[in-house]
């Protein structure tokens, strides 16, 4: 086959602790933060980065874990260790995350007193700083020098692009066309989609499928339904784009409430593991071994149209999941919920109950 006509695809996993959780419990909360929020531990059993890593092995899959390594600011060297380690040791991708919030609850002199949410509110200085820092605190726990970044909550702007250039950071994938207009402040072009240089970095934006209204919604695990993204990457297939990006966290097979797993989700990774490893037109990439290329200049390419039918079949799972694994959990009385489990039971069926759209998307995927 020729290469062009492969999608690399970039399975990555935003990889943190709660700083809402340290807010309400502390330092004195930490073993039970990284229990929620890295390992995703529940009564069923775990469903964190140990469950992810094991499915992709499963399907012979490499995943990229951006993982945020600023909680050493307040729990110290050992904790970045502990959530390195076990992803070093699977032999997938580590590259850098950072919450720029564990600065004010550090209350740290890294950057003489100056706080923010993202990293978009600091000054360029500032962010060379933070990044210094947390690419420090990546090395030390075992980890090769990153190349790759993402901001926490996307919140980067230009002098982030350019503290990560100044850095020897080659590859930047913050900019999410969901937040063009909020809080995400790096210059792209409306409906941008693919790798560009931007700042002597290259950008890689996380991709997305067309929405209703005109605009996006990125590719994020609990964002699009499984039919959503087998139909997104076979659109992407199809039209010989080069990479895509899908967008996890360590605790995203969990349910809103972090008590349990979300196994509407939790089939939904399956079955995109699944597609990706049976496909010939797709291949599971990272940073460290099959970097994106950039485009020329500002090409934009479209994203898969909008379909009523998935977003209608989409809203109505995310309205099961919702009232089962959503803030409501454990109120609906049993006879109200019945319905909602058939439906629950129906969604995590085997990936060859399909409807007849999602397997013509499929044909596209395994055709050579």
């Amino acid at each position: 086959m020729d290469r062009n006509a492969i999608t690399d695809v970039y399975l990555t996993v935003d990889t943190e602790l709660s700083s809402m959780h340290f807010r309400r419990f502390g330092v004195a909360g930490l073993d039970d933060n990284f229990a929620t929020s890295i390992l995703g531990r529940t009564a069923a059993g775990d469903f964190g980065i140990g469950y992810q890593m094991e499915r992709l092995d499963a399907f012979g899959l490499k995943g990229v874990f951006f993982v945020d390594p600023l909680v050493a600011l307040v729990a110290g060297q050992d904790m970045v260790d502990r959530i390195v380690h076990p992803i070093l040791d699977a032999g997938h991708d580590v590259q850098l995350h950072a919450h720029s919030e564990w600065i004010e609850l550090a209350q740290t002199g890294l950057t003489d007193g100056r706080i923010g949410r993202n990293m978009g509110d600091f000054n360029l200085e500032d962010q060379v700083r933070i990044l210094e820092y947390g690419i420090e605190r990546l090395m030390a726990a075992g980890a090769p020098r990153p190349v790759a970044f993402r901001a926490g909550n996307y919140g980067a702007n230009d002098d982030t692009l350019r503290a990560l250039a100044r850095l020897g950071v080659r590859y930047d994938t913050s900019y999410s066309p969901d937040y063009e207009d909020s809080v995400c402040g790096i210059s792209m072009p409306s409906g941008s989609a693919l790798p560009v240089w931007r700042e002597d970095v290259i950008e890689v934006p996380v991709s997305a499928i067309s929405s209703p209204s005109g605009g996006s919604r990125h590719a994020q695990i609990t964002a699009l339904s499984a039919q959503e993204m087998i139909a997104a990457l076979a659109y992407a297939a199809l039209n010989r784009h080069p990479s895509f990006t899908i967008v996890s966290h360590s605790f995203e097979l969990l349910s809103r409430q972090r008590d349990k797993p979300n196994k509407i989700v939790v089939r939904r990774f399956d079955q995109l593991c699944e597609v990706i490893a049976a496909s010939p037109r797709l291949r599971a990439a990272t940073y460290a071994a099959n970097p994106p290329e950039p485009v020329a200049g500002d090409l934009v390419f479209e994203r898969l149209p909008h379909s009523l039918a998935r977003t209608l079949l989409r809203n109505g799972e995310q309205a099961v999941s919702n009232g089962l694994y959503g803030e409501q959990l454990g109120k609906l009385p049993v006879g109200a919920a019945a319905p909602a489990i058939k439906m629950r039971d129906r969604l995590v069926a085997p990936l060859h109950n399909l409807g007849p759209l999602q397997q013509i998307a499929l044909d596209i995927l395994m055709a050579v």
